[in-house]
């Protein structure tokens, strides 16, 4: 999602380019769901239903009722405040790359030219540098950090959802919505904790739960079932909008 062709940073092919400061989110403005890491499912809970999807059951939260529509981005690729944005569209245009077997993955840079540009007088006014002559500079460091803690909050939300797949608590299910216009949409294709098989757990099972850290992340599942309330809203703002 949102990388076409990303490449490998250096010196020889970023030397002379830099990363333009700013928010504009308009590269996710067609992503109805975007992939959420277990840590971060208290912050987004307050705001978007969180499901489960994919062969790994991965979190990812709902942020459209039509194909190809982000709600919480307008015209101008602003993220409605105050609405939590995930760290999967925070740490674009950089992503790690490489198989998960190798030692250490390579920082990539999306060539997206609303956020990577050739540096000139014009530009170094509103872009970083890639690299302060040989050495790499502070966007480089930044997007290295970020990318890395991404990175260990994605194995440790394979961990926790395997885990809970493993349980048997998750079902698939299919969410219909009504818009306040009278339209009508089916959710389909992710699945959700069935919280009748979590209550009559054994006590055995529920403990292998909570030591693989795994309970946080089940509540904050179930809590968010009332943040389709703020999907709604935000569909009949786009309307009023449209209006």
């Amino acid at each position: 999602m949102f990388y076409k062709s990303p490449e490998p940073v250096s010196l020889e092919g970023h030397g002379k380019k830099g990363l333009v400061q700013g928010t504009d989110f308009g590269f996710a403005a067609n992503a109805m769901v975007i992939p959420l890491m277990a840590p971060e499912m208290p912050a987004a809970m307050r705001s978007y239903p969180i499901v489960f999807s994919g062969p790994d059951f991965m979190p990812m939260m709902v942020t459209g009722v039509r194909e190809g529509e982000n709600l919480f981005i307008d015209s101008s690729g602003n993220w409605a405040e105050p609405h939590y944005v995930p760290a999967y569209v925070r740490r674009y245009p950089f992503i790690l790359a490489g198989e998960e077997t190798d030692e250490r993955l390579a920082l990539c840079v999306e060539n997206d030219p609303a956020r990577v540009v050739s540096l000139n007088a014009k530009t170094k006014k509103t872009a970083k540098p890639f690299f302060d002559e040989s050495q790499q500079g502070e966007a480089i460091r930044n997007a290295l950090a970020f990318c890395e803690q991404y990175q260990g909050m994605y194995f440790k939300t394979r961990q926790i959802m395997k885990v809970i797949a493993d349980s048997g608590l998750l079902a698939e299910r299919t969410s219909k919505l009504t818009l306040a216009d009278g339209q009508s949409f089916n959710i389909t294709g992710f699945h959700l904790v069935d919280e009748t098989r979590l209550l009559s757990m054994s006590d055995e099972d529920f403990i292998k739960l909570r030591k693989a850290d795994a309970l946080p992340a089940i509540y904050c599942h179930l809590a968010s079932m009332n943040s389709w309330n703020a999907l709604l809203y935000q569909a009949r703002f786009r309307i009023a909008e449209a209006a």
